[in-house]
């Protein structure tokens, strides 16, 4: 199966492409460029494999949660490309994904959301499977919901920003944190596999992001008290 697989959740631009038993991928921290940058860089990649768009089964992609902009500009490159070479797209939730890039268990990913709150979800992989426990969700940190049992793993930015409140909240259940770990295209790209391979992925046309937050700016009230956006 020959799949594409790209991230613009944070501030890195995450790329991977699958060519049978090969994988290819670039992994950047591009701030505010991305929407100079993707299509380049894919194209690199496609060079690199020696492969036209036109040649993969499929393109999955960051859905969100995530920054509003780069899960817009990946989302849009996925279904402009897909609808230009007719191929299929999966979009991947980035904080299920971020649990599939930890390596762990048993994961509490934390994005840092801005405007003092977090995008939230926790899971568990069963069978190989990961499995929702907490769903996703845009909170203040010290609202994070409540999980039962220990051996959890905290991963995402929301850990470096919140973390001293997180930590607080999940005292008990907590193992260690990995807040360097973020969304990347190789955990989506996995985790879209068995989608492509069931026939389940979606027309280009279909492709959609996942907001859980309609709130993408702060008041001047709130930018006056010293919150960030």
């Amino acid at each position: 199966m020959k799949l594409l697989a790209l991230d613009n959740s944070t501030e890195f631009l995450s790329l991977a492409l699958q060519a049978d038993d090969k994988l290819f991928s670039h992994y950047e921290n591009v701030g505010q460029t991305a929407s100079q940058l993707i299509l380049p860089q894919i194209q690199a990649l496609l060079s690199e494999t020696s492969l036209m768009l036109a040649d993969l089964d499929g393109i999955s992609f960051g859905a969100g949660p995530g920054a509003f902009t780069g899960v817009r500009i990946a989302c849009g490159v996925a279904q402009g490309l897909g609808f230009g070479a007719n191929l299929p797209v999966v979009g991947v939730n980035t904080l299920m994904a971020m649990a599939e890039a930890s390596g762990e268990d048993k994961v509490i990913a934390c994005l840092d959301a801005r405007m003092g709150e977090v995008y939230h979800a926790a899971y568990i992989k069963q069978n190989g499977s990961w499995v929702e426990i907490a769903t996703t969700t845009v909170c203040k940190p010290e609202a994070s919901p409540v999980l039962d049992g220990g051996e959890w793993v905290g991963v995402g930015s929301g850990w470096a920003v919140y973390g001293e409140v997180l930590s607080t909240i999940y005292a008990e259940n907590l193992a260690k944190i990995m807040p360097e770990v973020s969304p990347r295209a190789e955990a989506i790209l996995k985790l879209a596999q068995p989608v492509f391979a069931a026939g389940k992925a979606r027309p280009a046309a279909e492709a959609a992001p996942i907001y859980i937050r309609n709130r993408v700016a702060l008041t001047s009230l709130e930018r006056a008290q010293g919150q960030r956006l």
